[in-house]
């Protein structure tokens, strides 16, 4: 056997740019395989970070804004509305569950702030907030203070700043508390810093300025505004009872009556996270189709070039059983040669498929993943491919008969 393994090692050697051809054949199809899946992965792993920040335990009321019907089938329905401030505030007023209640809203999502003769990108989010948007947003305060009530009451001109926006905005260490800010043409105080959060794949948490929500309605305000309501209840309550609530207590707000259905959707946040990795599942299926087909070809090719490789070396197989290997001998020689160019692919293609895998989500912001599961399934299918490809090139040369074969030119 380990005479074997050399001289399959040799011939692979000697025939240096068809090895190099079929290893490249087999790798781009292991390539396109982890490739995909590699990047699926990532997508899922930066899809839950994304949103563990807002925790598990929390859950927001949103417009529905749209009708569905399906078939002849249609629920009575009163309105599909905005989400108005009034109703949003008198929710946060009137709801009883011990639980922060948010509103909040966007205001922009491309502003460029201004300091001085400092501005940062066309690309921070502006977003309307409460006292309590931080709790259920998973902010955290580095510097500063949050909203008061008192704050929120009047509309004030005070901002918190994302990190990324100080780091833009205040050099050399500058501290960014009591600056005077300009966000679209106001003129704004900043009261505090967030910590960092880094990016995802839905975007930078750091790329950010909250203001207080009045003072969106104010000097932001835009036809159909619809606000958000978020909902983080306190450690012990039952998540369901406090969604039920929630939804029972919308219902009276927006004046439903029992047959209307509810034009406003409760929605939690992990769920959001679970919808878009399972939409995830059919592409990873498609993309494991579609490597498998790749790798099909790829194993066509391999068997293609070993029969080759067999006419080519029909005087050498013939040598060979002349001083003593037998037909088991020869067939393993083959066998061996088939699994080692498949190995080889293999191993190109892994490496190939986990730097583009991540290429992407690495650009979108997300995370960098080690895909074990699919590296160990891409040597499988390559010990697969190296099998089915060798076996009949294999048995065929060791069916050769030896006399035939010193004789064959």
């Amino acid at each position: 056997m380990r005479e074997n393994f050399r001289i399959s090692f040799l011939s692979i050697r000697s025939n240096l740019l068809r090895t190099i051809l079929t290893v490249l054949i087999i790798a781009f199809g292991i390539m396109a395989l982890v490739g995909i899946l590699t990047t699926i992965d990532s997508l899922k792993r930066s899809v839950n970070s994304s949103f563990s920040a807002m925790g598990a335990n929390s859950f927001s009321i949103r417009s529905r804004g749209y009708n569905v019907q399906i078939g002849n089938h249609r629920d009575r329905v009163k309105n599909y509305s905005r989400i108005s401030y009034t109703e949003a505030d008198r929710f946060k007023k009137e709801f009883k569950i011990p639980a922060a209640v948010a509103v909040s809203i966007g205001a922009s999502g491309n502003a460029t702030i201004k300091f001085e003769s400092e501005k940062t990108n066309p690309n921070v989010s502006v977003r309307g907030s409460d006292e309590n948007y931080l709790v259920t947003g998973g902010y955290e305060i580095a510097k500063g203070r949050n909203f008061t009530e008192s704050d929120i009451r009047s509309g004030e001109n005070n901002v918190l700043i994302g990190s990324e926006v100080a780091s833009s905005l205040f050099k050399q260490g500058r501290d960014p508390l009591d600056k005077i800010i300009t966000i679209s043409n106001g003129k704004y105080r900043v009261i505090g810093v967030l910590k960092e959060k880094g990016a995802t794949m839905i975007g930078s948490g750091d790329r950010l300025c909250l203001i207080p929500v009045t003072n969106v309605r104010q000097y932001f305000s835009y036809p159909n505004m619809s606000f958000n309501i978020s909902i983080l209840p306190n450690e012990g309550v039952v998540m369901d009872e406090a969604m039920g609530e929630a939804e029972n207590l919308f219902r009276v707000i927006r004046g439903l009556d029992p047959l209307d259905a509810s034009d406003f959707y409760t929605v939690k946040s992990d769920s959001i996270a679970e919808l878009m990795i399972s939409s995830l599942s059919s592409i990873t299926i498609a993309a494991t189709l579609i490597g498998i087909i790749t790798l099909l070809g790829a194993a066509i090719g391999l068997m293609n070039i070993m029969l080759v490789a067999v006419a080519e070396r029909t005087q050498e197989i013939g040598i060979r059983k002349a001083i003593g290997a037998n037909n088991k001998t020869i067939q393993q020689q083959f066998l061996f040669e088939a699994v080692l160019v498949g190995q080889i692919g293999g191993i190109v293609g892994i490496v190939l498929g986990m730097i583009v895998g991540n290429l992407i989500p690495l650009i979108a912001g997300g995370v960098f993943v080690i895909p074990w599961a699919w590296m160990i399934l891409g040597f499988l299918l390559c010990l697969i491919v190296g099998v089915i490809s060798g076996i009949y090139p294999a048995m065929k040369a060791a069916k050769l008969d030896p006399i035939e074969s010193l004789r064959f030119e």
